[in-house]
């Protein structure tokens, strides 16, 4: 029975598979491969020992099924991966897990799926960039409403509201960056990160065995890898997820009748949006990643009290933190991957844009018209109450916000109507766009080479 809906509905197979089942009996044969062979570096371990466990350390070897029979028994998941182990190392088996205890497998093996996921989500990440930055170039200069409280406010482009989307995705992957080695991390250290089983060379043996599997090396444990590693990682998905959903709420906002600007493409040909109203273009799949988003946001309070462990170490993370590393980076990597299927087959209606500018009666250009006034003279105090004045009667009478300050002594005799028409042109208030549009496609180019 297929229960969780990442099962069947959610997630890319390439990601859930590091953390299912098998993927986390792969890793943690890996490692006890890898103690041994760290063994074997420093003469305690025979070269033909360690080759015989290297060539059982495998899931075809030591099968997942053989392992969860022996713990059916014993009640102990890495004593049975051990036994398991030995049963098909035959003589070679004493040296399996020497000076371990279990969690220098199951936090190191754990240190392995984050570092694979990473890989995973840095490469999504970047797609995702490059998918924005090609899409704030190719909107540079499509001029569209900006908005404020949900208001009609001044002039932006299509293209500097994606800039700032992308800039914000380039900041998440320096942070991804920044952190890796201090969440691609595992430890050997022992009970109660003591060493004392691994004897004088604890600490040669924890570093040969985790730069031999790619990880980095800690400086103090306790049985476990701090947690606070894990808290960052949570939060870094969080943080990403978070960027996701207001990307997509954007677009579902930009999609709404009234506006209708930008959205989701649409099969006519084949898609349905409504079993009832058959007009409906629904924007199913950034609602879709919008929900995915706050779930995988939701973990961050498990992960956070998972930190909290008593004394070198308790259980109670143990069973909580299989779903929140294995949920909240598969439910991220889903929402990235359809904000990127979003925003590459995005439409955008350029004429719309203009026409809904065009609706507000000039009362956009509001701000450009009193700076005007300003470079002329006026206060900067009386040439906002100039323009207050002026908004408020045309949006009272329903009158063009020029027709009204063509007829407005205070700047009917500075401007003339030519300079006013001028004025009113929208893409003469866009200020710097163009430049920062331009650096922000730029720095994120450069940031995913």
């Amino acid at each position: 029975m297929r229960f969780c809906p990442l099962d069947y509905r959610y997630g890319n197979d390439d990601f859930k598979i590091i953390w299912s089942e098998e993927g986390r009996h792969a890793r943690q044969l890996e490692v006890e491969r890898a103690l041994i062979w760290a063994h074997m570096q420093l003469g305690r371990v025979s070269e033909s020992d360690y080759e015989i466990v290297a060539s059982i350390a495998n899931p075809v070897s030591v099968t997942k099924e053989r392992v969860s029979e022996i713990e059916a028994e014993t009640k102990h998941d890495i004593m049975a991966l051990t036994k398991a182990m030995a049963e098909a190392a035959g003589e070679a088996g004493w040296c399996i897990h020497l000076g371990a205890t279990s969690n220098d497998i199951v936090d190191s093996a754990v240190g392995l799926q984050l570092r694979d996921s990473m890989v995973i989500l840095r490469k999504r990440l970047c797609d995702l960039i490059g998918v924005v930055a090609d899409l704030s170039e190719r909107e540079r200069d499509t001029v569209m409403i900006g908005r404020t409280h949900g208001q009609a406010a001044v002039p932006i482009t299509f293209g500097l509201k994606t800039a700032v989307w992308v800039d914000e995705l380039v900041r998440h992957l320096n942070r991804l960056d920044e952190a890796w080695k201090r969440i691609a991390v595992g430890k050997f250290l022992g009970a109660v990160g003591t060493g004392a089983a691994q004897g004088k060379d604890a600490r040669k043996l924890q570093e040969l065995i985790l730069t031999h599997l790619g990880l980095e090396v800690p400086l103090v444990t306790t049985q476990v890898v701090g947690r606070d590693r894990y808290v960052e990682y949570i939060a870094w998905l969080a943080n990403v997820a978070t960027t996701c959903e207001k990307i997509l709420q954007e677009i579902r906002n930009l999609q709404r009748t009234e506006i209708a600007e930008a959205g989701e493409g649409f099969d006519k040909d084949k898609q349905v949006g409504s079993s009832t109203m058959a007009h409906k273009r629904n924007p199913i799949t950034s609602e879709n990643a919008c929900g995915l988003a706050r779930i995988a946001r939701s973990f961050i309070i498990p992960t956070y009290e998972n930190a909290l462990l008593w004394h070198e170490r308790d259980l109670a993370n143990s069973s909580a933190e299989r779903f929140t590393l294995s949920h909240a980076g598969s439910l991220l990597d889903d929402v990235i991957t359809k904000t990127n299927r979003v925003l590459t087959n995005l439409w955008v209606d350029s004429d719309r844009m203009l026409s809904n500018i065009h609706s507000q009666k000039g009362l956009v250009m509001a701000e450009k018209m009193m700076i005007a006034l300003v470079d002329k003279g006026m206060p900067r105090d009386e040439a906002h109450e100039v323009l207050r004045t002026a908004s408020m009667i045309c949006i009272e009478s329903g009158e063009e916000l020029i027709d009204v300050c063509s007829r407005t002594p205070a700047i009917a005799g500075i401007f003339s109507p030519d300079e006013l028409e001028a004025a009113f042109d929208p893409m003469n208030h866009l200020g710097v766009t163009a430049e920062l549009v331009d650096d922000a496609v730029r720095i994120a180019r450069q940031a995913i080479q």
